[in-house]
Parts: structure tokens; sequence; C-alpha cells
């Protein structure tokens, strides 16, 4: 029997106080919350050890979002876990493509089908190339000392359309594309060109310039039909054929400015023409409809901006993206375009649906004067005609000739004397003086006089200094040169503003001398007029000039284009030049030959000719009286 002292040591074990069961409460609560947290935590853990092959089937059996026609990252599962862990049976060995855990993307692209054909300017003259910036490269189809322009593949592939002046004049011509044989479809003293195929292949719409431009249709293989659509005084080119065959879209400045407008067959009189575009602010130009009709896109260019719009039936025109010249994909899911840069033409692509880019912008051997894009790649082998074409090289346009001179110290270079040049200083660098004569020979081939034969500078020595602002003008380096603008004053030179971001650049167009179409082109851009800010209009003069409301007529020669294919450069104009006509630059052109403005410098000069110091101004001839002011007396009290 427990004495009194152990009774009481048992009463308490069996019948705790309050406070000894409160204190148990708390532990046991603790651990139990610590359990739960544990048993979180290694939840995961412990699902991925008992389940392996459930958690791997379930990343490879989650569908995986893949899209083909855009550049949308692939989706792919994530990691969170299931709730319940289960058993799962060893997967089955799938059949389809495994997709590769690392985030790739599956496009497909319709630039890889098809052909297409670019007008590229080699050496001075526009020739035609085939041409899949993915599969086939450039793989010429015509050539000669003539011009070939502004292609168009018919609907079936077999033929191809262009124009050209081989023979003296602007005219149509068929090219078999499965034979290699050539057919003139025109033969008219006016300038045919930019043809367009009609969807049964049977007739083609193209521009003709007698005394204005005009859209005309006739008949492919015979003489039996000729319309002249547009019939009216103003400018009306850049044909394009709907496939249903019952519109046709161009370009036409009458309603002041170059809009796309369309005809419709089954209407008569004013009521056939609609203004689509309508839009003020903005020139546009090459139109091209869709494969199947449902949309037509153009360019339009506004400010510094080139920028591609698709216009849909009872839809307002919408922005896609930047371009300069659009054709679409035989599927019509692709935009094809040209990017013009200040001296360079790029080729990019768009997804015509999503405005997403295709293709990277790749720089182009030479300017573009047309291309086209049909359903048919080129016969494989090609024609003997074109075969033999196709292996002809692009000739060199000019051969640099370093002369060695023992009196030029240093290492330095020297200047060429030019032959039958009339300008202040008629030098130029000796890299570059066979450029300039190589230049000078094709401009009096294509416009019929010789242009350059005056300057207003060719080089310039320091010791004489050029207008403010030109300080370190590219004349200084013997590697430029500014053509005689006093010829622009006779009319036989006119410029087009072309602006790129926030700078503006000209394009030059020098009058043919003979207006028989044999020589140069029909303008299809407004010039601009630096007289006009002399007319009192203080528009115009904060503007630096105004833009001419008309095409101005006769055919010109691009100066801009053909100085390119020698390898000079266009400058830009400087920030004053609204204020100071000299600071636009619009006659002067470069050739660095990816030189800096100092290296090129130092070609000539010794470093310590270029170290100026700073200018300081002296004291004005005439003293300047401090102004001073009378002082009155103190009044006296």
């Amino acid at each position: 029997m427990p004495s009194g002292q152990d009774w009481r040591t048992l009463q308490e074990e069996e019948n705790p106080p309050p406070r000894a069961r409160l204190s148990r409460g708390m532990i046991l609560t603790s651990s139990s919350f610590l359990l739960l947290i544990a048993v979180l935590i290694l939840w995961p853990i412990l699902q991925f050890k008992v389940n392996p092959v459930s958690a791997e089937s379930s990343s490879q059996n989650t569908p995986t979002a893949m899209r083909t026609s855009d550049t949308t990252p692939t989706t792919f599962p994530t990691t969170t876990p299931t709730k319940v862990p289960t058993v799962s049976p060893p997967p089955e060995i799938a059949t389809s493509t495994l997709v590769s855990p690392s985030p790739t993307r599956v496009i497909t692209s319709s630039l890889q089908d098809g052909l297409i054909v670019l007008a590229l300017n080699e050496a001075g003259y526009s020739h035609l190339f085939a041409f899949q910036p993915t599969e086939l490269p450039y793989t010429r189809l015509t050539s000669g000392p003539w011009d070939d322009i502004t292609p168009a593949l018919s609907p079936d592939g077999k033929w191809l359309a262009f124009a050209s002046n081989r023979s003296g004049q602007w005219d149509l011509y068929l090219l078999d594309l499965q034979s290699g044989d050539l057919n003139r479809v025109t033969d008219t003293p006016d300038y045919d060109a930019y043809p367009a195929w009609s969807p049964d292949g049977n007739l083609l719409a193209y521009e003709t310039y007698n005394t204005d431009l005009e859209v005309v249709i006739r008949s492919v293989f015979d003489d039996q039909t000729f319309i002249n659509l547009s019939e009216h005084p103003s400018a009306d080119f850049h044909p394009t054929w709907s496939p249903s065959g019952r519109h046709l879209a161009f370009v036409s400045n009458r309603s002041g400015e170059s809009e796309i407008w369309l005809a419709d067959f089954d209407k008569f009189g004013e009521d056939r023409f609609t203004n689509l575009s309508q839009n003020p602010d903005a020139q546009e130009s090459h139109p091209a409809w869709s494969p199947d009709g449902s949309a037509l896109t153009w360019m339009a260019s506004q400010s510094e901006n080139h920028n591609l719009y698709i216009w849909k039936p009872g839809q307002s025109a919408h922005y896609v993206a930047s371009g300069d010249w659009p054709i679409w994909s035989p599927d019509g899911s692709t935009l094809l375009t040209t990017l013009l840069a200040p001296d360079q033409t790029l080729l990019t692509a768009y997804q015509a649906d999503q405005s997403l880019l295709e293709l990277p912008p790749i720089i182009l051997p030479g300017s573009v004067s047309g291309l086209t894009w049909g359903v048919h790649p080129l016969p494989s082998p090609l024609p003997q005609t074109l075969k033999q074409i196709s292996e002809e090289v692009t000739p060199q346009p000019w051969t640099p000739i370093v002369n060695e001179f023992s009196d030029v110290p240093g290492g330095r270079q020297h200047l060429v004397e030019l032959s039958d040049v009339q300008a202040p200083f008629p030098q130029l660098h000796d890299q570059v003086d066979e450029a300039f004569q190589a230049l000078r020979n094709m401009v009096a081939e294509k416009a019929g006089w010789d242009f350059l034969m005056s300057l207003d500078n060719a080089f310039v020595p320091l010791t004489s200094p050029l207008p403010p602002g030109m300080g370190d003008d590219w004349l200084y380096t013997g590697r430029a040169f500014a053509f005689n603008s006093q010829a622009m004053n006779a009319g036989w030179v006119v410029v087009v503003p072309e602006r790129f971001g926030h700078q503006t650049y000209w394009r030059v167009y020098l009058k043919a001398r003979f207006q028989n179409g044999s020589q140069g082109k029909p303008l299809h851009d407004l010039i601009w007029d630096f007289n006009a800010r002399y007319q009192g209009d203080p528009q115009y003069y904060e503007n630096g000039g105004d833009q001419v409301a008309s095409f101005p007529p006769g055919y010109w020669v691009d100066f801009t284009d053909l100085a390119r294919a020698f390898g000079w450069e266009r400058l830009p104009a400087l920030p004053t030049w609204q204020s100071a006509v000299h600071t636009a630059r619009f006659n002067e052109f470069l050739l660095s030959l990816d030189q800096t403005w100092e290296e090129s410098m130092l070609d000539l000069y010794p470093v310590e000719a270029l170290i100026t110091p700073t200018p300081i101004f002296p004291p004005t001839l005439t003293p300047t009286r401090t102004p001073s002011w009378s002082l009155s007396s103190t009044p006296s009290p």
C-alpha cells in the first residue's frame, strides 16, 4: 500500500495540474503543424520518387502549342505537380515527331515557293534576274547594253513580260521561259512599260507615255484589241489587274496628288473610277492585288515614312509595315517588298495577315526597277539560250589605277588632274578619278550631253574656305564633287526630295537631250522648286521652296541611280538647308571607299595641317561707345 507521499505523486500523474495540461497541448499542436509543413515541402520529391514514369509521361503527353504561320515561341508544359500521385503504366513509344525540350520555332515560309524575278541595276544598265532568298542565287535572265525593267510573270508561269529599250525605244517584250525565245509585243515611238497580265493571260494592261502617262489595254498575241482605259489629262500609271478580271487598280494624280484609283469594268463614264486611298498627305504608288482578289496593297510615302497599306472592300486601308514596292506570294500569305535607303536597296518580307517579319532585310547588289512573283519555278535544266546568258559575269563599272609619285612625302596620296573639266580646282583623289570618268562617260551616253564637264567644285584646298556650315565637307578630301547647279536654273536638272528619318536627300534627274523616247524615261515623282521661296509667300520661304503640283513633261535620266552604280553616294542636306540653299547639297556626291573624313584628309595632308587653333575673334574696328545716362545734380535745399 503506498505511503502518503507516493499516493500524492501517483494522484498528480493521473490528474496533472492545469498548467501542465496546457503545456502538453501546445507541444502536440506544434508537432502536428511542423509535420504538416514537412509533408507539404517533401511531397513533390516523394511524388517524383514514387512515380518517375508518370512525371515524365505527363511532360511528354501534355499538348504543345505550335504554330507554323508566325513567330510565336513554342509553349511548353509547366512543372506544377499533380495533387494526387498516381502510378501510371510505362508510356507507349510515340510515333509522332518528338519535340526538343529547347524553345524552337517551326515556320513554313512561302519564300521557298515559286519564282521571283527582279530588275536590278548593274554597271549603269538594268537587267532581269531570277532569285529566291532561301533557295536560288541571282540567276541572270537578260544582258546587254540596254535596260530591261518592270517584269511581270504570266498566270501560267510560261511567259515573262517586261519593258526594254534594246531596240532604241521603250517597248514591251515576252520572254518564253521554256524555250528562251524573245518576242516583241509593242513597236511604237512611245514609252511602254509596267505590264500587268489579265487573269486569263490574253491581255496586258500597261502604262504608255506620249504627251502624258496613260493606262492602256491590248491583246498579247495579236493587234486586234487596244483600249485607252484612263484617257485623262492627268498622269495615270502603275496598273495591276484584279484576279476576278473585272477591276483594275492604278495610280493617278487626277485628284492633285498621286493616289490609288480603281477602275470597275462593269460601270461606265466617270462612275467607273473610284479613289481608294484618299490620303492628301501621302504619295501612293505600286498597287498589287492579292492572289484571291480579296485585298489590295500599295506603298504610301508620307513625310519621312515609307509604309505599306492593305485595303479590303468595305474597309479602310490599314498599315502593314515599312516598304517601297510590294508584291504578294502566290499563296497570298507573304508580302515581299523593297526597302529604300539613301544609297542602297534592301529586300524584305512580312506575313501579310499579322505583319510579322518573315525575311530579315538583305542588301541587293543594285537598285530595283521592278519585281514579280510567280507560281512556277524556273525550268530545270534551263533552255540553252537562258543557260548561256546566266553564265555571263557582271562587268566591273570601273577599275582604279593608283599612280606612284615620288614627290609625295610620308606615304600620302596624290591628286589627279581631270581632263576637260571646268572647275575652280579640277582635281580629284588618285583613287577615285577613274570612277568619275566612268560615270561621266555613262551619263553622256544615257543623257546625250556631257553633264559633268562643268562642276561647281571638285577638290577644294584648305586655303579656300567653303560657305558657313561646311567646314568639314568632303570636298576638302578630293573624294567628292559638286556638279554645276546652274543647269537647274536652265531647266536641264530637276530634283526630288527623299526623306529618311530626319534627314533629307535629293534624287537628281537630267533632261535627256533627245526627247523622242530613245533616252530617259518619263518622271513619276513631283519635283522641288527652290525658287518658290522668292515668290513672297512666307510658308514657301520657311520651307525652302515648294513641291510642284504636276510632273514635268518629257524624258529624264536618273543621275542619282547612275552615280550609285559607279559607287558615288549622295550626301544629306544640312539642317539649315531651308534657309540657306547651298547647304541643301543636292549637287554633291561622294566616293569614300569606306574611309572616314579624318582618314581621307590624312591621305592628303600632314596631321600638323589639320590641327587648327581655336579662333580668337579680334575686337571690332569701330569702337563702340559705352552707353551712359545723364545724371541730374542734386537739388539744393
